[in-house]
């Protein structure tokens, strides 16, 4: 399966990344820390080699011996696992459900570093991130471009143009969704060219589109709240670099329409996934448009932070986001996350890594309705944008997984499909 690939080849891989990253970094952890920087480097290595050699000889996945917060959470959840191994012996890296093995991976990547101070903030995959970002310039440059052009007339559209430039900047956001460093170990996968050209060919590769459904969900939420509370948006982040760009363009767009009135941010609380967003990536990728020598980039950057100042825009990061569990779980596990979530009128769940998480990582049969596999995870209407990374896809029409199946057999991992995937909550 993939699964076994990606634990067999790679998940070393960006081990070995991550051991390379503090290596090279030994001299500056020096400047700064003196012996302890590289005292904390070498034990860090050390750890991370010890870990890269019980993940390829299957040694059983043992607790978490650190006093982080979620320490507790993460050894409860590998109980979890004990038990339903039925006495098959101690769940090991082969031996058990890809997603808990490789979100333990990053957790304890976390743990190799918050327990080696004075390098304890140190981000491994901050400059993949920032490479992703600079080397998407051109593809930046041109959303922020169309998009600032579009501001400039959009009090004139007429809803069937808001609609259409609705439906452009969700695929982009989809789109953006290929940028992703972890599904390619870590290796360069920047956007080059203008999201905005190619988007009419691409509608093909969106098999499961309920752009519409969003549409007269964000009208009609609009309609009924004319005279009382906000309309929210919540957006649950995938990667930083170009990924995010798009985002906050789709945050800031839905704002300027009057399509929502405040936009939640969700990211990561540590590291994660190579190129997840953290709060430090999301604060640095808007500083970084602001000071841009190019008039529209940094007049993103500039509207976004004033959307932050004004409470218009709202960053949050639970720790619920980095533990192994499945959506369905969130209810018992983060009731107060599961509780802030109902507020939102609408719920956007960015990527792969979300949409396993949603549909309970399991190998589906294509046709089971997305409702379904969502297990009675209902906090509010949600809508999954994702490309396909990995073999689980849900929701799809009797025969179309297999007819995509006949003439490409990779088609589930390759980046190349994407769904935008709705569910109201009944």
């Amino acid at each position: 399966s993939f699964a076994y690939f990606t634990i067999k080849d790679r998940l070393p891989q960006i081990l070995t990344r991550v051991i390379d990253t503090l290596h090279r970094h030994k001299n500056e952890f020096f400047e700064e820390h003196g012996e302890k920087g590289v005292e904390a480097e070498k034990r860090a290595i050390s750890f991370l080699s010890k870990l890269r050699n019980e993940l390829q000889t299957d040694k059983p996945v043992t607790p978490l011996e650190d006093e982080l917060p979620d320490a507790a959470l993460w050894n409860q959840y590998l109980d979890y696992q004990r038990n339903l191994s039925n006495g098959n012996g101690e769940p090991s890296w082969f031996q058990s459900p890809w997603l808990f093995v490789e979100c333990y991976m990053y957790r304890r990547i976390h743990a190799a570093l918050a327990q080696n101070p004075p390098i304890d903030n140190f981000d491994v995959f901050k400059e993949g991130k920032a490479q992703n970002f600079f080397e998407s310039q051109e593809a930046i440059i041109a959303l922020c471009t169309y998009f600032q052009e579009l501001l400039k007339n959009i009090k004139d559209l007429d809803e069937k143009q808001l609609q259409e430039e609705l439906f452009k900047l969700l695929q982009v956001s989809l789109w953006g969704n290929k940028c992703d460093l972890s599904f390619s170990a870590g290796e360069e996968s920047s956007q080059k060219s203008s999201p905005l050209q190619s988007l009419e060919n691409m509608i093909p590769y969106i098999i499961v589109n309920d752009t519409e459904k969003l549409w007269s969900l964000l009208v009609n939420a609009k309609k009924r709240n004319r005279e009382k509370s906000n309309v929210r948006v919540d957006i649950i982040l995938d990667n930083a670099g170009f990924e995010l760009v798009s985002d906050l363009v789709l945050a800031d767009f839905l704002l300027s329409s009057k399509l929502a009135d405040e936009v939640h941010f969700h990211g990561k609380s540590i590291p994660w996934y190579v190129s997840d967003t953290t709060k430090r990536d999301f604060n640095w990728t808007i500083k970084q448009l602001q000071s841009a020598n190019h008039m529209w980039m940094s007049r993103c950057g500039i509207n976004w932070e004033g959307n932050l100042k004004k409470g218009v825009w709202v960053y949050h990061d639970h720790m619920f986001w980095t533990l192994p569990h499945d959506f369905s779980s969130m209810a018992e596990v983060a009731p107060d996350l599961y509780a802030d979530l109902q507020r939102s009128n609408l719920l956007l769940f960015k990527g792969d890594l979300n949409y396993r998480k949603l549909t309970g990582d399991k190998k589906w049969e294509y046709t089971v309705p997305f409702h379904q596999a969502l297990n009675k995870f209902y906090p509010a209407p949600l809508c999954s944008l994702r490309t396909l990374k990995s073999d689980t896809q849900v929701g799809l029409k009797p025969g179309q997984g297999e007819q995509i199946q006949a003439s490409e057999p990779e088609w589930m991992i390759s980046g190349k499909y994407g769904v935008v995937q709705f569910d109201a909550a009944l």
